[in-house]
């Protein structure tokens, strides 16, 4: 084990600076780790198991990007910025900067913190998708999502997103055909590693038409997912991408268990004068119907993770989203 003085003692330094604001909110993954780290002798078990709260069945998460990088003009060690998380009151992190993370600092990063990682993502599937007709590209998208599978196991979590790629890299038949064939590559270490390849629905032209209105089903989405007949291949549905298309809340039924995760953000498709502006939103605020949202994953019977995807900051920025994540979800 490294030696983790200099960081115990800058995680104390933020712990004690956030303690007058979030004394409330450190009921969560921070104080459970931290007493599992405690109980156990590191001299004879070696680092900590660490688990998220027991007993929810929707589990609150950030995006690692959400994260401040520094608090005061300090700048913050990964580990840090789990903590900060933890301390906002989220159950997990998303490490959506899993690209440039390796899987040992993944590991040893949320020992250090105690707060709990449950995916991995690597950004640079917009850049080298599995849609390309370039062999090099589609090459180097694999040796991405490989990392991240790897990176996400390191750290104790259970799959990655994946953005598929763009529609205009081909007809639809030839982009569907490409993706499958590549990404199908990476389903044996998946599932040697416990982990799920799972898609995000995102304004890339695939499975949806931009110009049409907002009628469209997940159906595109279903049978493409169905095409590799794999239990390691789903869904990582965000709940705002598609208000714009279509209900989140008939998706959500059209998904069923497909769609393991969940990304949230609020969208608004017209303004108080009804006036269409499909613009991005806080959780919460926009006109996308939570209520109907919740009676879709009460419906298909969902546990599991809800990941926030808006703007971050530090810890009143971080706290307020999960706060609002708390209110449309009825937690």
């Amino acid at each position: 084990m490294p030696d983790k003085s200099p960081l115990f003692n800058r995680r104390t330094f933020l712990a004690a600076g956030a303690a007058s604001a979030a004394a409330p909110l450190m009921g969560g993954a921070v104080v459970q780790a931290q007493e599992q780290a405690q109980e156990q002798p590191q001299d004879a078990a070696g680092p900590p198991i660490v688990t998220p709260p027991e007993g929810k069945r929707i589990l609150l998460s950030c995006k690692l990007g959400m994260i401040a990088k520094e608090v005061d003009g300090q700048a913050l060690t990964l580990a840090d910025r789990l903590s900060l998380a933890g301390a906002a009151g989220f159950d997990g992190v998303d490490l959506d900067e899993a690209g440039s993370i390796t899987t040992q600092q993944a590991r040893e990063a949320v020992w250090q913190s105690g707060v709990f990682v449950h995916n991995a993502i690597n950004h640079a599937h917009w850049q080298q998708r599995f849609t390309s007709s370039k062999p090099d590209e589609q090459a180097t998208a694999l040796a991405n999502l490989e990392h991240c599978i790897r990176v996400s196991h390191a750290a104790g979590g259970s799959g990655v997103l994946l953005v598929v790629g763009r529609a205009n890299d081909g007809t639809e038949d030839e982009i569907v055909a490409r993706s499958i064939e590549g990404i199908s590559k990476a389903i044996p270490l998946a599932a040697s590693l416990g982990q799920r390849i799972l898609f995000e629905n995102v304004w890339s032209g695939m499975f949806y038409n931009h110009n049409q209105g907002p009628e469209q089903s997940a159906q595109r989405w279903v049978d493409y997912i169905d095409a590799f007949n794999s239990p390691w291949i789903g869904m990582y549905h965000d709940i705002g991408n598609h208000w714009k298309y279509g209900n989140p809340a008939d998706w959500i039924r059209s998904f069923g268990p497909r769609a393991a995760k969940f990304d949230v953000k609020g969208f608004r498709r017209k303004d108080a004068e009804g006036n269409v502006v499909n613009t991005w939103a806080d959780i919460g605020q926009g006109d996308l119907p939570w209520d109907q949202v919740r009676e879709a994953l009460d419906e298909v019977g969902f546990a599991g993770w809800v990941t926030a995807e808006v703007g971050g900051g530090g810890l009143t920025r971080l706290t307020q989203v999960r706060e609002q994540m708390q209110e449309v979800f009825g937690l």
